[in-house]
């Protein structure tokens, strides 16, 4: 089963600003590379959701890494997927 995924407003702010932080710190080859990984990872959650670590404060929250430096958080629904932000793995934990 493919899952019918959605992207929270908070989710398409933080992946921006995680790129322009990538942009400016390793330039544009490394966000393109970014990039990449984050389209493998949700192409994998959307036929297999449950591959990924649940929060133990909801177990319908599932944290992915994207890289040592950046994970996504989504939220597993009955047939959709919910990508909720991204995170700046390097910042104090929030969850």
């Amino acid at each position: 089963m493919v899952y019918t995924l959605k992207y929270s407003p908070v989710a398409l702010e933080t992946f921006d600003e995680i790129s322009r932080q990538l942009a400016d710190r390793w330039g544009d080859k490394y966000v393109a590379d970014f990039k990449q990984r984050t389209v493998k990872l949700i192409e994998t959650i959307k036929v297999s959701p449950f591959i990924y670590q649940a929060m133990e404060s909801n177990l319908n929250m599932r944290k992915g890494f994207i890289h040592k430096n950046c994970s996504v958080f989504y939220e597993v629904g009955e047939n959709t997927v919910e990508i909720l932000f991204f995170w700046d793995n390097r910042q104090d934990p929030i969850i």
